[in-house]
């Protein structure tokens, strides 16, 4: 993960998938975590407040609507109620099963539930 440029010091500035469609003028940053189950939802928040200062900055840079999608999933494979509308705004197949059997799986890192999102989307990073 490379941080993304910009004009001031942002502390958290290192989404784990940047998405951006500058014809629509829409950039996405899309951070993975996998939590204990009950706090998927605060860590769901945390994301989002995390990225705040970052999404004003990236809409002033580059004159784009930004937004965070927390993709959280419990280690036991729980997901908060608004993962699926958080997904809906992206393009391409959202296989939630998929990220929830690879949560509860022994050697589950970030990395593998990021990989499975890049795949069923055509994204390439």
């Amino acid at each position: 993960m490379k941080p993304i440029r910009a004009n001031r010091t942002i502390p958290n500035n290192k989404p784990e998938i940047i998405i951006g469609d500058f014809e629509k003028g829409i950039c996405i940053l899309i951070d993975v975590a996998i939590s204990v189950d009950r706090h998927v939802i605060k860590k769901e928040a945390e994301k989002i407040f995390r990225y705040k200062d970052l999404i004003k900055e990236i809409q002033r840079m580059w004159n784009v609507k930004a937004k965070v999608i927390p993709v959280i999933t419990g280690a036991t494979g729980t997901i908060s109620k608004s993962l699926r509308k958080y997904l809906s705004n992206t393009q391409g197949k959202r296989e939630i099963k998929e990220i929830q059997k690879n949560s509860r799986s022994s050697e589950t890192t970030n990395v593998k539930v990021q990989n499975i999102f890049h795949m069923r989307n055509n994204i390439t990073v």
